[in-house]
């Protein structure tokens, strides 16, 4: 199984968030799941990459070309991809793995998780996602995508797509149970809500 990780190329202010990085690589060693990530020899990228490895697991990275050229990817990896843009880095993760799960970022994080979320709503890909909520970094998040359920702009059981937990063994099970929902229905309701009769 190979699993993408999005986090941050940053560590974060809390060493909360770097060991716990080092908690979900060492599950995935245990598991015997592959890593899938950004590529980067940076942050808690970093970290999950470096456990993986000192315990000879597969590392699968793939990186942009701007990326590559600061400085920032990890060759010492397994397999790193190397793409042209931020868009083809997302489709080949996609392509690669599994299921996916976020890990705390910034705006990449954020635009990846998204994407994902979206692609299982429309159903371009029926792969579970994942949130692991270390030390509630994702708890406003989580309440903006509630409130937007509340005033009608997310429809519950695309929250309900979203699989959120404070534990990655918790969350991996939860992601091994999911099963995805059918467009039909939804796309009926938003057009009958758009055209009343």
């Amino acid at each position: 199984m190979k699993v993408c990780v999005f986090c941050g190329s940053s560590m974060g202010n809390s060493p909360v968030y770097r060991n716990e990085a080092k908690v979900v690589a060492e599950y995935f060693v245990k598991r015997n799941i592959s890593l899938v990530y950004g590529g980067a020899n940076v942050g808690i990228m970093k970290v999950l990459a470096d456990v993986m490895l000192e315990n000879n697991k597969e590392v699968i990275g793939v990186m942009p070309t701007m990326l590559i050229e600061k400085e920032v990817a990890y060759f010492d990896i397994t397999k790193l991809y190397q793409v042209e843009t931020m868009a083809e880095r997302k489709d080949k993760m996609l392509e690669l793995s599994d299921a996916f799960i976020a890990l705390p970022g910034g705006f990449g994080t954020l635009d990846e998780l998204s994407e994902i979320l979206t692609f299982n709503q429309l159903r371009i890909t029926d792969k579970p996602l994942g949130i692991l909520n270390v030390n509630g970094y994702f708890d406003h998040l989580l309440k903006f995508i509630d409130h937007a359920v509340e005033v009608g702009y997310v429809r519950q059981e695309h929250r309900n797509n979203l699989i959120v937990a404070n534990e990655i063994e918790t969350l991996l099970d939860k992601m091994n149970a999911y099963s995805p929902l059918s467009m039909g229905k939804w796309i009926e309701d938003i057009v009958e809500e758009s055209n009343p009769s």
